[in-house]
């Protein structure tokens, strides 16, 4: 029959290398088959694509003490069609390591004194002096092979040893004497071989007919048509035939698996094999069927890994761990990115002493955290300042006994005080602004202190304006943060705001995108209103902050408050706290008074609206799935590279989900929140998945 027929051997047992496969009555019934042994383990190498005019050859001629490699140069000194021939006769190491870097080479071939040593390795001798294993010129083989380098001859000496160590360099296609071997059987098999070989002969069979054609030295050199073997790396590459080596520099496997139907029968250690029929397709498209099928496999997995957490993440059952997680990455930033204070805001602060000042002086707080007398005075003084606007955190939603303070608050237009919107959850109507606003004061001087509390009861969001609620005590549509920025804005000649009918609030060209119900790490929240997430300010100090006795007392610089915004409010941590916690710290100690929340929230809009500083921003869905499903795949391509190696692949797992949270704490600083925790949820789960179903 003339049907072409590859047989592999792959095993690692060098006893079974040794037997006379050749004269297997399989080879007998074939006349186009030859056998060939390729190690268990393989992987499909990629050279590089080159444009050499002629095929390269590099010729080493080693150490010929009692030996004649002559007649092998002049073998290869014969005209060999489009090719260029170096020979290097007993190089130093260091000159034959140059040599296999800096040039492309398409076959090498050694000539001289070789042997396998009693542990299997290999070992050439280059000269008297130098000699070395494979392993010792492994960089610049792995460098040949990148290169280009298809097919290796070793017209040696004991060479088993030598091919077995240079299969794991992925050298495509060797040849090799697996016994000592005389001159000249090693001499005319190289005529022989490039004789058909170099016109046109497939690789394969080449060798089976030089191999043949010994059997005419058989009567002085027995068994020498045993003696030539060949290695083939890699079973799914095609047979090389010497057009290919000088034509087809650019084509790939795949199209030179398509042109091939070839028999294979895979012989394993254990001596069995599995048949192929005739007619069917051979290793290369079993082969690769059966890594497309992994890729399709790893691909469904990765799909249907992802819509598993997609639909947790759907239902709220990651919403905390994502939170948490924005959390710690919102809390790390403020160690790599230090902003300055806003220059803009002044705290004047009432903590436990200054309310024990109070109460000393016989002053009535009447519930709240300063008296009438102070306020008066608190404010009068501000006044002489020029402050640009004045915000009064502190619930008065009772009539004043001071008949200056009445005619103070009515009369202060930059005075902006507080009230509490109604909550139908606890059934509270809320808390109602000082009685001296006057209504058509109302939508000018009065904002909502509400702060928006997640599940676990930090603020992360800030809340800009709502409708209120019919019986809502507080009747104001704006926070109490945007109304100071309204009043500061129109300081600096900025009048013009508008909110659409999809709750985006714009200010001059600043746009406040609101959140959806399904933002990010979000998931089925209530996104009524103009919700933002808060990007909180990366210093340890928002705004200065000045206690209130030093202000009642006049121990102040009247230049610190000229033209800033003021804002009153409690840091005491007394009875009349007013403490919230925060991504920044959720104990009583890391938790932030409502007067600095507030500041974090005014700032926001001021430098968002002054300063170009960016707000804090989500992905829209469907990129989130995507960036999710992109890390699900990476967890399968890891295991379908690396999966025969199960440390190394642990540990690439770990490090590349420490890349991935990397990436989303990077953006994060540059103010983008994407999905880390279903990111790496799909990477390691999916990299599990694909990994027991190898």
């Amino acid at each position: 029959t003339t049907d072409i027929i590859r047989v592999i051997l792959q095993t690692q047992d060098s006893q079974l290398l040794r037997l006379p496969w050749h004269a297997w009555d399989l080879l007998e019934h074939y006349s186009h088959s030859e056998i060939a042994f390729a190690s268990p383990n393989y992987e499909r190498s990629n050279p590089l694509p080159r444009t050499n005019s002629k095929i390269n050859i590099l010729a080493i001629i080693g150490d010929s003490r009692g030996i004649n490699t002559q007649s092998d140069r002049a073998i290869l000194e014969q005209n060999l069609p489009d090719s260029n021939i170096t020979f290097l006769v007993e190089p130093r190491r260091q000159e034959l390591n140059d040599y296999l870097w800096e040039k492309n080479w398409d076959i090498l071939f050694f000539a001289g004194h070789s042997l396998t040593n009693s542990d299997e390795t290999g070992r050439i001798y280059l000269n008297q002096i130098d000699s070395l294993s494979m392993v010792e010129l492994r960089y610049a083989l792995q460098k040949a092979v990148a290169n280009g380098l298809h097919l290796a001859i070793f017209n040696s000496c004991d060479g088993l040893g030598l091919a077995r160590e240079l299969s794991s360099l992925q050298i495509p296609e060797i040849v090799f004497m697996r016994e000592p071997v005389a001159d000249r059987i090693a001499s005319e098999f190289l005529k022989y071989f490039l004789n058909e070989f170099a016109t046109g002969t497939e690789f394969f069979i080449a060798v089976r007919r030089a191999r043949e054609r010994l059997q005419g030295l058989e009567d002085k050199f027995p068994c020498a048509t045993w003696l030539p073997m060949i290695c083939q790396n890699n079973p799914i590459q095609k047979p090389l035939t010497w057009s290919q080596l000088y034509f087809n520099k650019n084509q790939t496997d795949i199209q030179n698996i398509q042109k091939l139907q070839p028999l294979f029968n895979i012989i394993d250690s254990t001596n069995t094999f599995k048949k192929v029929k005739k007619n069917q397709l051979g290793l290369p498209f079993n082969y690769l069927f059966r890594f497309q099928g992994k890729l399709r496999l790893g691909l469904i997995n990765s799909i249907l890994v992802v819509l598993i957490i997609l639909s947790l993440r759907y239902f709220g059952l990651l919403e905390s761990v994502e939170l948490q997680t924005f959390d710690q990455m919102v809390w790390l930033r403020s160690f790599v990115v230090q902003e300055q204070p806003d220059h803009r805001i002044v705290m004047v602060t009432i903590d436990d002493e200054d309310l024990a000042q109070q109460r000393h002086k016989g002053e009535s707080l009447k519930g709240t955290s300063i008296s009438d007398k102070s306020l008066n005075i608190l404010l009068e003084n501000l006044q002489q300042y020029q402050p640009s606007v004045i915000g009064l955190d502190v619930y008065r939603d009772f009539q004043s006994e001071d008949p200056q303070l009445t005619t103070r608050l009515k009369e202060t237009r930059n005075l902006i005080v507080i009230c509490k919107g109604s909550d139908h959850t606890v059934k509270s109507r809320g808390i109602a602004p000082p009685p001296e606003i006057l209504k058509k004061d109302i939508r000018e001087r009065l904002g909502f202190s509400d702060f928006i509390r997640d599940q676990d009861g930090i603020v992360r969001r800030q809340l800009l304006f709502m409708n209120q609620e019919a019986n809502s005590l507080c009747t104001t549509e704006f926070s109490f943060s945007l109304q100071l920025a309204f009043e500061y804005l129109k300081s600096q000649g900025i009048n013009k705001f508008d909110i659409t009918p999809s709750n985006t609030l714009k200010i001059a060209d600043a746009v406040f995108n609101p959140l959806s119900s399904r933002s990010s790490g979000y998931q089925g929240i209530d996104a009524n209103g103009g919700q933002v997430l808060l990007n909180w300010r990366a210093s340890d100090r928002i705004a200065p902050a000045i206690s209130l006795t030093e202000v009642l007392t006049g121990q102040v610089n009247p230049n610190a408050f000229k033209n800033k915004i003021v804002l009153i409010g409690v840091i005491a941590k007394g009875d009349l706290q007013d403490y919230l916690p925060t991504p920044y710290g959720r104990d009583l100690d890391t938790q932030k008074p409502g007067v600095l929340i507030h500041a974090h929230m005014l700032s926001q809009i001021l430098s968002h609206v002054l300063d170009n500083r960016p707000l804090l921003q989500t992905w829209a869905p469907e990129s989130e799935i995507t960036w999710i499903l992109g890390w699900s795949v990476v967890g399968g391509i890891l295991v379908l590279r690396l999966c025969k190696e199960q440390t190394r692949l642990l540990i690439t797992i770990i490090t590349t989900t420490g890349i991935l949270y990397i990436l989303c704490f990077g953006l994060i600083i540059f103010n983008y929140w994407v999905p880390f925790v279903p990111s790496a949820l799909a990477l390691i789960v999916t990299s599990i998945v694909v990994k027991s179903t190898e």
